[in-house]
């Protein structure tokens, strides 16, 4: 695997890190500020927003532009809004903040995937596309709980300033060990289009954002679960982070071997699991014991999803930044769906325990969108490898008229 693809996995890790740690970051932000603790949590879907509109946006502004120059350049405008949000002294010079991170952070990923697909060939993109996908894994299991470790010990914005000096160590090395590729010519934007005529794509890119919508809502509130709700002391808060970080490495070594091959029944079964353990935590959430076996489950069957769902892409489409971008906004469509669905429920004194009700949902109705597919797609769709590697069945490419 080209190190090059590692290279991206650490801004990967950076841009997830920067969109997730304000969970962890809630209640200091809360006090800070002197706002709720549901207006924090509109943080992450303001992020999610912007990734959703301004990521595509600004690809196609940077098609002409040299891959490695517009990833180095993406980093240093990341830098720029983590020192931003470090010495904002007004919730709203907070939130621009997170506007300027998510529109590098969305065009990062994107151009990311498009480059780490090919540095390799056809048939190792799953795992290319798993090793990129780690550095969001391990911003779960590191990033995260350092950045909640800090703000316990130096405060809420020393976590900013940390990301922000990564994120530019991360453009160096992409300047150091990322191949150039040659400024194309002429950009072929109707080529990058022509995709986005497939049906299936559309239906997929539905699925994602259920997907890891479900899995945001709960988490974006983990923090007061735990406090507020399960009655952890706030120093246990970061290990239950790290624990539920370790789930998602784990997950992820497995999906990544097993999407190419059982991509449909990755899907299936873990979505399966993933609505019956979100019900069963919302059941068990005061029960210390449960909550620790309910995160670290969670951990497992929940963001580990991404690489079937990134294979399902792929096979539905090419590999152009621009379609890989568009699966980040859709993704973030959840991402800032879960979270605002999930405040509207606390702020309608539903309790701590509605955010994790509304992941169930969001699973269960991701689960039941795969249906239609698995209907139409014959043997491919439930992981035999009868069709050719890079594309689902042709009932599953119908073009949208």
């Amino acid at each position: 695997m080209p190190l090059a693809i590692a290279v991206l996995a650490v801004g990967v890790f950076c841009v997830n890190t920067t969109e997730i740690m304000v969970a962890g970051l809630l209640p200091s932000i809360s006090e800070a500020f002197g706002v709720s603790v549901s207006s924090v949590g509109y943080l992450v879907s303001a992020f999610a927003l912007t990734m959703v509109v301004g990521g595509p946006l600004l690809t196609v502004a940077l098609l002409r532009a040299s891959r490695k120059k517009a990833l180095i350049g993406l980093l240093l405008v990341f830098v720029a809004g983590q020192l931003l949000g470090a010495v904002a002294q007004d919730y709203w010079v907070l939130v621009v903040s997170r506007v300027v991170t998510a529109l590098a952070a969305s065009a990062f990923y994107g151009i990311a995937v498009a480059v780490s697909a090919r540095l390799v060939g056809p048939d190792m993109r799953a795992r290319a596309l798993s090793v990129l996908m780690s550095g969001m894994m391990v911003a779960q299991v590191v990033g995260l709980p350092v950045a909640a470790f800090v703000d316990q010990h130096f405060g809420w914005r020393a976590s900013f300033y940390g990301l922000a000096a990564l994120a530019a160590l991360c453009a160096l090395l992409v300047w150091a060990r990322v191949p150039d590729s040659p400024v194309p010519q002429k950009v072929n934007l109707r080529g990058e289009l022509d995709s986005f005529r497939n049906r299936a794509l559309w239906a997929a890119y539905g699925t994602n954002a259920l997907v890891i919508g479900s899995v945001v809502a709960a988490f974006s509130y983990f923090a007061p679960i735990f406090e507020e709700l399960t009655g952890f002391p706030s120093g246990a808060t970061p290990l239950l982070f790290a624990l539920f970080g370790i789930g998602t490495i784990a997950g992820n070594m497995v999906t990544g071997r097993l999407a190419d091959r059982y991509m449909m029944p990755v899907l299936l079964y873990g979505l399966a699991g993933l609505t019956a353990v979100l019900a069963a935590f919302a059941l068990v959430a005061e029960n210390k014991p449960a909550t620790v076996v309910a995160v670290a489950v969670l951990g497992v069957i929940g963001l580990p999803l991404n690489p079937a769902l990134g294979v399902r892409v792929m096979r539905l489409a090419d590999d152009g930044p621009m379609v890989s971008t568009v699966n980040a906004s859709a993704v973030n469509v959840g991402v800032a769906l879960g979270p605002w669905v999930a405040g509207l429920a606390i702020s309608a004194e539903m309790g701590l325990r509605a955010p994790l009700w509304v992941g169930a949902a969001m699973a269960l109705a991701g689960l039941l969108s795969l249906l239609p597919a698995l209907g139409r797609g014959g043997r491919a769709a439930t992981g035999d490898r009868h069709e050719p590697a890079g594309r689902e069945p042709a009932a599953d490419r119908e073009p949208v008229r």
